[in-house]
């Protein structure tokens, strides 16, 4: 195998498929990166069998190939290179020689034929989303998913495709975390994909309208975004009826203006750390919220200006999930609806409907 390529692509490359290679494995094979030289295309795909990336770049292929590398050497090889064509060849034993002006390396490869295929996914039936509008959803939603492995399916987010909405869901028992946007398909699916992979699949999309074409089989999801393609193995089991958590009802409405209350909140947590409860207290009456709170480090009240309907109502919050709802919020204005002390707490914009979270306040000891 021989060919040259521009570096920095290469190594853009690299960096792609890397995200797949979790250096967790028990094969050393995807400790690796396999690369394949064929009529002018180059070919690099990274696995830890749950989730594949395959990225393609052009490059001037003067002799056929395939190989695997260990792909932590040879991402640091190549970013510490100069910004020029790089040449890569087969040896003897085993050895690829690296060249790029003055700076030579030989690196021990691996046999290819020890690297597993890609899950052959027919990709008829398919969907497509505006890359930027992914990314938004996976970002407004990855962070309410289990950290913990007691229930392995809330380690993921629920992908439902139904009456011509997308439908991203997450939840770990404290907050849910709804994102939906209208979608051209008439099919209804229900699969939860594991919360890692599509973290790393949200740094791959670009902030732009290009679309990313989305397939489901049985088992797997797979991202179709041009040159780059990411198969992710799902998870098994059910997700649980997100719609029968989220209350219908509501005794009291409150519209605030985002940036103050996120503000306030991230001003009264730096007494709130004391333990891991974060506690916050929020005292909203006559078209006012008071947020307190006190802990052996002191004590802290903040007060902002609401538009409330309803009864007053004192409640309290772990201030992290309230606040790793706000910083995902798009719009001025947010809407708080509340039942009673100890009911959770359902947050969504004033105006776009696309969003929507709960969180279960923390009940106080009276």
């Amino acid at each position: 195998m021989i060919f040259i390529c521009d570096k920095s692509k290469l190594q853009d490359s690299i960096s792609i498929v890397q995200k797949a290679i979790t250096g967790r494995s028990t094969m050393p094979i995807l400790e690796g990166v396999y690369i394949n030289a064929t009529s002018n295309t180059l070919t690099l795909i990274g696995s830890d069998k749950d989730v594949s990336i395959e990225t393609k770049l052009e490059a001037d292929i003067i002799e056929k190939g395939s190989i695997v590398v260990d792909a932590k050497i040879f991402g640091e090889i190549i970013r510490k290179l100069p910004n020029d064509e790089v040449k890569i060849e087969t040896l003897d034993n085993s050895v690829i020689q690296i060249t790029c002006q003055r700076s030579v390396f030989n690196l021990i490869y691996m046999s290819p034929d020890d690297f597993p295929s890609l899950p052959n996914i027919n990709e008829n039936m398919i969907f497509s989303v505006p890359q930027n509008q992914l990314k938004n959803m996976i970002k407004g939603t990855s962070f309410a998913i289990a950290q913990d492995e007691i229930r392995p399916i809330l380690q993921g987010i629920l992908f439902e495709v139904k009456d011509n909405y997308l439908n991203l869901v997450a939840l770990d028992g404290y907050r849910l975390a709804l994102r939906r946007e209208l979608i051209d398909s008439q099919n209804t699916i229900n699969a939860v994909i594991p919360g890692k992979t599509l973290n790393e699949v949200a740094k791959i999309l670009e902030d732009s309208e290009d679309l990313v074409n989305i397939t489901f089989t049985t088992n797997h999801i797979l991202f179709n975004l041009g040159q780059t393609k990411i198969i992710s193995r799902l998870l098994e089991g059910e997700f649980i009826q997100y719609n029968s958590i989220l209350p219908q009802e509501y005794k009291m409405c409150v519209t605030v203006k985002k940036q103050p209350l996120q503000n306030s909140i991230e001003r009264a947590s730096l007494m709130a750390k004391e333990g891991n409860s974060n506690l916050i207290k929020l005292d909203i009456q006559d078209d006012s919220m008071v947020i307190t709170s006190n802990s052996q480090l002191g004590k802290v009240r903040e007060e902002i200006s609401v538009n409330m309907q309803g009864e007053g109502i004192q409640i309290a919050f772990n201030s992290k999930y309230l606040l790793d709802v706000l910083k995902n919020m798009e719009e001025d204005e947010v809407i708080l609806e509340l039942t009673s002390s100890v009911s959770p707490c359902v947050i969504k914009n004033k105006i776009n409907e696309n969003s929507k979270y709960l969180v279960v306040p923390v009940r106080l000891v009276k």
